[in-house]
């Protein structure tokens, strides 16, 4: 049986946000069980799919499954999930790999009494069913949730956008900088903008001082 941790049980409910810590479970999964706690010290992209055997969840899981080893280049792991049960999950792997020759590479927690998707509100509250949102968190080595993206269940997801995501935040980490619009590793990133009155008018020939520009020499060289 999957269950929360005693210190997140005490929260209100409430929807999660960015900087709050990630409701710790333990879980069945497809490779044994496991607690997200497991993974402290790496990035962790925990992601739920409304249901096993859908056409959507499908061509995103084989697609994750051929990106798994840039996310690990990045430190961080896949984890999966939905209130599929764990023989829904092993089914659905060995037909993925069966009609793709693809091998699901990471774990698939199953949640059939919706005690994560619940703490994580990757079920809308007014859902006809049980099936989970498109719902992707972005949790750091410290166990905080730094991103959150949801997607209905008609949409599908983009491995390079979410390999984009996990990038940005591990850039802005390294050094005090933000990342524009459309950042890939090696573009320009923008430095933080003046805090002061005086720095600002004092910013002649250094462009616009709400929106400088710097060569983005570590993501060239990680390129």
């Amino acid at each position: 049986m999957n269950s929360i941790a005693d210190d997140n049980a005490a929260r209100p409910p409430r929807l999660l946000q960015i900087g709050d810590p990630a409701p710790n479970f333990r879980a069945r999964t497809t490779m044994g069980e496991l607690s997200l706690s497991d993974y402290r010290g790496r990035w962790v992209m925990l992601f739920s799919h409304p249901a096993d055997f859908t056409p959507v969840c499908t061509s995103e899981f084989v697609a994750f499954s051929r990106a798994s080893d840039r996310f690990k280049a990045l430190n961080c792991e896949l984890v999966a999930i939905s209130v599929d049960s764990l023989y829904s999950h092993l089914g659905w792997v060995r037909a993925i790999r069966d009609s793709f020759g693809v091998t699901v590479g990471f774990p698939i927690v199953e949640d059939p009494s919706l005690v994560i998707g619940h703490a994580y509100g990757m079920i809308a509250e007014d859902a006809p069913d049980a099936a989970t949102l498109r719902s992707t968190f972005f949790i750091d080595p410290d166990g905080i949730i730094r991103a959150m993206l949801c997607y209905p269940a008609t949409i599908g997801r983009s491995v390079e956008e979410l390999l984009r995501v996990l990038a940005a935040l591990q850039r802005v980490d390294s050094d005090n900088v933000v990342t524009p619009e459309g950042w890939q590793p090696g573009d320009d990133v923008l430095l933080p903008p003046y805090q002061d009155q005086a720095s600002a008018l004092d910013a002649d020939g250094d462009g616009c001082w709400f929106h400088r520009t710097q060569p983005d020499k570590s993501g060239e060289a990680a390129k």
